[in-house]
């Protein structure tokens, strides 16, 4: 589950979450429907964006919507209605050419198991296995998948000829295209070509912003392996790629302004609100715990020095076989470590133990620092995002 919007969903709140779950759901659902179980690992955050974008776009009883799936062990063994559709096979293409060239500039850079031939090798199989699966879901809802293809492979070749002095853009330049096309696809589909060209624009900033997070992220461990990293390649410092991803999430936020949504909500909430929390913690801004609100009275439950909050009624629970079975399934699928899932037994709601909320608790509804800013210029003027701040 790699990407940068890794959103809260004590900040999404109820109705969002299930949202932006019906989509992580769809993303890897179309993935298996299409290319295998083992397509299933390339899911990633950032990926449905593209199902999200799409659906937000879209005219309800479109060729995007809901559908009911099965039980699966990381919802607790629960059947849910998921996102389907073009958007979210889009998004499949997507992730698999992206996964693709994430594992071979892992092979290229010699990385852990991947340094021994014999799995640099097999990783290589893998990899073109998914970008000609990538091409060919592309292909069927009328993306071609070549602008990424020749965008990872450009990208080699540009950062070879870095070097002090190189402006860091020219390097995060082949990601900015390849996830402005995507972006711009999504309007596509949805019969609204008038939005390609800001999804474009937003898409390019979001591949800017994606591509300086990561470097910023790596730039230690990168530096102590001697792997190669466009900040550190460049001579570009932590101050001029902070403004940088400042100025892209300012200029993702304008972008989404000229789109015209059906319902944009769950979009605008992640490319507006979460983006300023990726870069602040890419950047190492402290972060604390979400027990207690900001908005809450003194002595309130949930407040600092109040009671503490009731718990909510527990559920049926599970007998020990099919406890055991639901927990084999969390366990071989990382979810206990990395997600969101419900007790095996108990069917109480915890979260994995490497789970990093990364929800600000000075700030649990991040409009707050942009509503009421006034005007024009208040990020959420004129949006329906569910503030109320």
């Amino acid at each position: 589950m790699f990407g940068i919007v890794r959103p809260c969903r004590h900040r999404l709140g109820e109705t969002l979450t299930a949202q932006w779950t019906a989509h992580l759901c769809g993303l890897c659902l179309a993935l298996r429907g299409d290319h295998g179980q083992l397509a299933r690992i390339v899911t990633n955050y950032d990926g449905l964006l593209i199902s999200v974008l799409t659906e937000a776009q879209a005219d309800p009883g479109g060729s995007t919507g809901r559908r009911t799936a099965g039980p699966c062990p990381l919802r607790g063994m629960r059947t849910a209605s998921v996102a389907h559709g073009e958007g979210a096979r889009l998004a499949a293409a997507v992730s698999l050419v992206l996964a693709s060239a994430k594992v071979r500039d892992h092979v290229a850079d010699g990385d852990g198991l991947l340094a021994r031939r014999p799995v640099a090798l097999a990783a290589r199989r893998v990899a073109a296995g998914w970008d000609r699966a990538g091409a060919r879901t592309g292909s069927d809802v009328g993306f071609d998948t070549a602008v990424l293809v020749d965008a990872v492979d450009r990208q080699t070749g540009i950062e070879s000829l870095a070097g002090p002095g190189t402006p860091v853009l020219t390097v995060t330049e082949p990601t900015e295209t390849a996830t402005a096309a995507a972006f711009a696809h999504t309007a596509v589909l949805a019969g609204r070509p008038r939005n390609a060209a800001p999804l474009a624009e937003a898409g390019r900033l979001f591949g800017r912003l994606a591509h300086l997070l990561d470097a910023v992220e790596d730039r230690e461990a990168d530096a102590a392996s001697g792997a190669w990293n466009p900040l550190t390649a460049t001579g570009t410092s932590l101050d001029e790629a902070r403004r940088l991803a400042d100025d892209a999430v300012h200029g993702i936020r304008l972008a989404l302004r000229e789109a015209e949504f059906t319902d944009g909500g769950l979009a605008h909430r992640l490319l507006v609100h979460e983006l300023p929390n990726s870069v602040r913690r890419a950047f190492g801004t402290p972060s604390c715990a979400h027990g207690s609100h900001p908005y809450a009275p003194p002595g309130a439950p949930g407040a600092p020095g109040g009671p503490t909050p009731p718990e909510p009624p527990r559920r049926d629970r599970r007998g020990l076989l099919a406890g055991c079975a639901v927990w084999l399934g969390l366990a071989c699928t990382c979810q206990l470590c990395c997600g969101t899932y419900e007790d095996p037994w108990t069917r109480e709601r915890k979260e994995g133990c490497l789970h990093n909320c990364d929800c600000d608790c000075c700030d649990c509804c991040e409009c707050c620092n942009c509503c009421n800013c006034g005007g024009e210029d208040g990020c959420c003027s004129g949006c329906d995002c569910g503030c109320d701040c």
